[in-house]
């Protein structure tokens, strides 16, 4: 069977930027990984991972391009996972993050699993849309996205003047 995902890269742009491919269920990930990467104009060079999300895009479980784990605690691979035990019927979203410096955020969702096309070389870029721009996009967290919380008092106080702070500099 062949797995159609749409790749949406996550920018604050008025211009949507989006890649739809076919791969084969049984690749690996690594497969989806190298043809992601290709399709977006990457030279595949920098760390990756894809995450397995619900249906909020809530990250969950990596699967990594090279373990890093540290303690014994196991990580899935890339190159040892195959597609069809990540994304199926049940579960159809993944994001994937490519060069953890820049932080290339995409969402990756399966839109549709069809028959093998006779003479159709696989993995096969169907549509293109958008230009991916110079840089990534800054990513806002919540944090960020209110106020500045340590405004919270607004008692004028310099944290960097000492002189007025009641406490013995000898204290030890």
């Amino acid at each position: 069977m062949i797995y159609r995902f749409r790749i949406i890269l996550d920018n604050d742009t008025e211009d949507d930027v989006f890649r739809d491919i076919e791969i084969r269920e049984n690749n690996t990930m690594e497969d989806l990984h190298n043809v992601i990467t290709q399709s977006f104009g990457f030279d595949g060079m920098e760390m990756a991972s894809f995450y397995i999300s619900d249906e909020q895009w809530n990250q969950g479980e990596e699967i990594a391009m090279m373990d890093m784990s540290e303690n014994g605690n196991t990580v899935r691979m890339m190159n040892e996972t195959v597609i069809n035990t990540v994304a199926h019927e049940a579960s159809t979203r993944l994001i994937y993050v490519y060069d953890f410096m820049n932080m290339w955020t995409f969402y990756v969702e399966l839109g549709e699993i069809v028959e093998e096309a006779e003479g159709t070389d696989y993995p096969n870029l169907m549509f293109v849309h958008g230009q991916i721009p110079d840089e990534a996009p800054e990513k806002t967290f919540e944090a960020e996205q209110e106020e500045d919380l340590f405004n919270e008092f607004e008692d004028d106080l310099d944290i960097d003047d000492y002189s007025d702070l009641d406490f013995d500099e000898n204290w030890n």
